[in-house]
């Protein structure tokens, strides 16, 4: 199942889906191409990622 960041906001703007239920891999997509292709990264290296974007640590 897919989800959209809780950044994005409701407009279709610039927006990131990830997908849940697979195993230590974390499959990423564009939500404004559902149908394209995903990335998929490793569980722990998304989990730091996001840690460190949520730190404030990287301008978005």
């Amino acid at each position: 199942m897919w989800r959209r960041s809780s950044y994005s906001n409701q407009e279709g703007g610039d927006c990131v889906e990830v997908a849940d239920g697979f195993p230590g891999v974390v499959p990423v997509r564009d939500s404004k191409a559902p149908h394209g292709p995903a990335l998929c990264f490793d569980s722990a290296s998304w989990t730091a990622f996001t840690g460190e974007l949520k730190a404030g640590r990287h301008r978005i």
